[in-house]
């Protein structure tokens, strides 16, 4: 199977392209990234292939995982995420909001514990 390498710099649109072609014909894809950065990228290319995948009522779920890899003589870890394709009426149903929810925007959402912390 190819893994797709994911750097800082990728572009998600054609990570995602790539992701959704790999599903479409092998049902499964991997994505390796190392740094904040990279990290980044590849989960928003991630939820962007679902929108490539939506059209032909295919959905996806990833199992991320940590890597150990040597990058000139100096061990780093990596994420790895698996990507597959899954029953599209399970998984959209779990990525639906709840009855009568909206969506906070992120600027006008207070933090939990009310003294500018995430968590």
């Amino acid at each position: 199977m190819n893994v797709l390498k994911v750097a800082a710099q990728s572009k998600p649109t054609a990570v995602a392209g790539a992701v959704a072609g790999l599903i479409r014909e092998d049902g499964r894809a991997e994505l390796q990234a190392i740094g904040a950065g990279a990290v980044n990228q590849a989960i928003k290319a991630i939820a962007i292939s679902r929108s490539y995948l939506s059209p032909q009522h295919m959905d996806i779920v990833c199992v991320p995982t940590f890597m150990e890899v040597e990058i000139n003589h100096n061990q780093r870890t990596g994420l790895r995420l698996v990507v597959q394709r899954w029953d599209y009426d399970e998984v959209h149903h779990i990525a639906e909001l709840p009855e009568g929810a909206t969506v906070e925007h992120w600027e006008d959402a207070e933090p939990p514990d009310g003294n500018g912390s995430s968590f």
